[in-house]
């Protein structure tokens, strides 16, 4: 289980740019889906995944690549929108192909409708005649344009219904590419996404903060234990966040031990309970192996909150909750922390801007 750590004041490089510069390094092509597996090896999300890179050694293939996307990521990101965009074109070039004979049919019938005019108003043909030619032609006509209307009505339906398939996969897709496939919580990508809306939405005055908490001594864990038994803790942990907020809050797994809650409708006081709650509710969860005997707890969390209202926008938010996580860990950990407008930023951000 790969878990962050403070950087030094050696650190001179966002995740991004450090991702970047080992697909450099390694001679990778800079595309999507090889930026989406390198970024979650590096943040330790996936740690199984982390292992199984590492195994490639330093001669990797696109490849080897590609079939670890596809066993960690179900298929390579671009597989999956490639195909579904081919879907997406054939569907909309059936259903052009329809309309265009359906327009060639209501010319036709427009066409007949002009000759049965001329027949009627031709003086060269009895009345009789003229009736019964043109009821004739007029219920020909209408019957096959009826028939047609029909085949056509029930070729658009089931095409409709195909394209309600694929983007029910795309629907589908986009969640499981926005979850983490540990905990089942969102993922980090998920996160930016969500967090991003806090100050897009339309405001409604009800209040919104953004919790960030963070495993204590969690590497120890990791060292002492192995990384299967991290695995089940991180679980775990997930278990009681989701156990313990709103159904409507946001949880999200942003790291290695690390997790946000962006939660609406509650005030700075309710918020501070809040994270009580879930930082007691932990510490008295039993986390043994009763067939080893062994006992790997108590575990503990660090918490920091602040409110949307305290912050210009999301990364700002973002930020500053940060702070008061760092505050908390500063502390002693097992504790929450509020951002105060009185916290040294300037002391802080040069580590905030490296830490995930």
């Amino acid at each position: 289980m790969t878990t962050t750590s403070r950087p030094t004041k050696a650190s001179n490089a966002d995740i991004p740019t450090q991702v970047m510069y080992a697909m450099r390094t390694m001679g990778i092509a800079p595309i999507p889906r090889n930026y989406e597996l390198f970024y979650e090896v590096f943040i330790g999300a996936n740690p199984a995944l982390s292992r199984d890179f590492a195994a490639l050694g330093s001669q990797v293939t696109q490849a080897d690549l590609d079939a670890l996307g596809e066993a960690y990521f179900a298929r390579p990101q671009s597989v999956v929108v490639e195909g579904i965009h081919g879907r997406i074109s054939d569907e909309l070039e059936n259903l052009l192909h329809m309309l265009k004979q359906e327009q060639t049919s209501l010319d036709s019938y427009h066409r007949v409708l002009g000759e049965t005019y001329r027949r009627i108003t031709s003086k060269s043909n009895t009345s009789a005649d003229i009736l019964r030619n043109a009821i004739t032609i007029l219920t020909e006509a209408t019957d096959r344009k009826k028939q047609q209307g029909e085949t056509t009505a029930n070729k658009i339906t089931r095409r409709s219904q195909e394209m309600d398939k694929v983007r029910q996969e795309l629907d589908e897709y986009k969640r499981i590419a926005n979850t983490d496939s540990l905990t089942r919580l969102a993922n980090r990508r998920a996160f930016d996404e969500r967090l991003a809306l806090v100050y897009s939405a339309v405001q409604d005055g009800r209040p919104r903060a953004l919790i960030l908490l963070d495993i204590d001594h969690f590497k120890r864990i990791n060292d002492s234990y192995g990384h299967p038994v991290g695995d089940k803790i991180l679980a775990t942990v997930a278990s009681v966040l989701r156990a313990n907020v709103r159904r409507d809050s946001f949880i999200a797994r942003t790291g290695g031990e690390e997790f946000a809650i962006i939660i609406e409708g509650i005030g700075a006081d309710e918020v501070l309970c809040l994270c009580e709650r879930i930082r007691l509710s932990l510490e008295t969860t039993q986390f043994k192996n009763s067939k080893a005997g062994y006992n790997y707890g108590p575990i503990t969390i660090s918490l920091g909150y602040c409110m949307a209202s305290q912050a210009q926008g999301d990364s700002d938010l973002y930020g500053r909750a940060d702070i008061a996580l760092y505050r908390a860990k500063q502390e002693g950990r097992n504790r929450t922390c509020a951002f105060e407008e009185d916290h040294d930023i300037e002391a802080t951000k040069n580590w905030m801007l490296y830490r995930r």
